[in-house]
Formats: structure tokens, C-alpha cells, sequence
């Protein structure tokens, strides 16, 4: 994925249905700058990606909440991170996605299944894929770091023109 195809599809983001960008650097200061998320942010970061299953995250108690996302930003490792957040009811790895992505722009992205179909596409990964775990989450954010290094983007715009790719070039239903 060249600069011209990323810069053509993060304008082209803006059409999709996917994760407000603005929502999302809003849930990231606000998590910088608390150190943590509350249980209603979380709700709400989850609302935005995941519609039909953020209600599961309520289920959580607040102390637990706060204190998952408090380690995520001091543990080292993309899987630990991921794993970490994917231990809250209501957050698989696409989802706690989001909450790295938000907190740590610079170093993730927000990943799903038109993630990795455009992945694929550009021959950075193989097999279609359908639901995500931990591991996952790691075997993507290594091509999307690459081809943010390449075109001098944010691993987090990166995922956005992804996902754009997808919405745009798939033919026929997401699943």
C-alpha cells in the first residue's frame, strides 16, 4: 500500500461506518491523561465499535475497568496489551483494539475483519479471517507498522484507510 492509496482511502474513511477517528483521539486523551478508563468510556468506546455486543461490557465493575486499563499502559508487548483488555467481558481483540489504538496512536491501529481482507490483498497476509484473537492482533500490526514507516502515516490512520480499502473493493456481504 503506497502514500497515494493511503491518503486517497483515509478520505474515503470518513464514508464508511467504521470508528470515528475524533471519537477515538477523544478517548485517548482523556485515557492519557486520567491514566485509565472508566467503565462508561469503556462502554462507549465499544459502543463505537461493536454495536449489538457493547452491553456486555457493563458487566465489568468499575475497579476492574480502571484497573485493566491502568496496566495496559504500563505493560510492554502488542499480545500482553490486547490479552490484558480481551480479560474485560465484552472485548475481543478487535474491539480492544480500539482502546490501544486510542491510547497509543502512534504504535497501533484499530483492526477487524476489512482489516485483514486488505491486508491480504496486499499480500501481507494469507487465509481469510473472521474473528481475532491476541495473537492475531500481532500478526497485523507488523504489516500495518511497515507500511506506516513506508508512507510516513500513523500505524492508527493506517488501520482507517484498511478498512477503507475493504469497504470500498469488497464485492458481495462482510461475512
Amino acid at each position: 500500500m503506497d502514500k497515494e492509496t493511503v491518503e486517497e482511502y483515509m478520505d474515503y474513511y470518513s464514508e464508511t461506518q467504521g470508528v470515528l477517528p475524533e471519537r477515538l483521539e477523544e478517548f485517548g486523551e482523556a485515557y492519557r491523561t486520567q491514566g485509565y478508563l472508566t467503565r462508561e468510556q469503556l462502554y462507549e468506546i465499544a459502543y463505537e465499535s461493536s454495536t449489538r455486543s457493547a452491553y456486555h461490557v457493563k458487566k465489568n465493575s468499575e475497579e476492574v475497568c480502571r484497573e485493566v486499563t491502568r496496566n495496559v499502559l504500563n505493560v510492554e508487548g502488542d499480545f500482553s496489551k490486547i490479552a490484558l483488555i480481551e480479560g474485560l467481558t465484552g472485548f475481543k481483540a478487535p474491539t480492544a483494539s480500539c482502546v490501544v489504538a486510542a491510547a497509543f496512536p502512534d504504535k497501533h491501529a484499530v483492526v477487524d475483519t476489512r482489516v485483514w481482507a486488505s491486508l491480504e490483498r496486499f499480500n501481507y497476509l494469507e487465509g481469510r479471517k473472521e474473528t481475532f484473537k491476541a495473537a492475531d492482533y500481532v500478526e497485523m500490526i507488523g504489516p500495518i507498522r511497515e507500511i506506516a514507516e513506508e508512507t510516513g502515516y500513523r500505524p492508527v490512520d493506517i488501520g482507517y484507510a484498511l478498512f477503507a480499502y475493504d469497504d470500498d473493493k469488497r464485492e458481495g456481504t462482510l461475512h
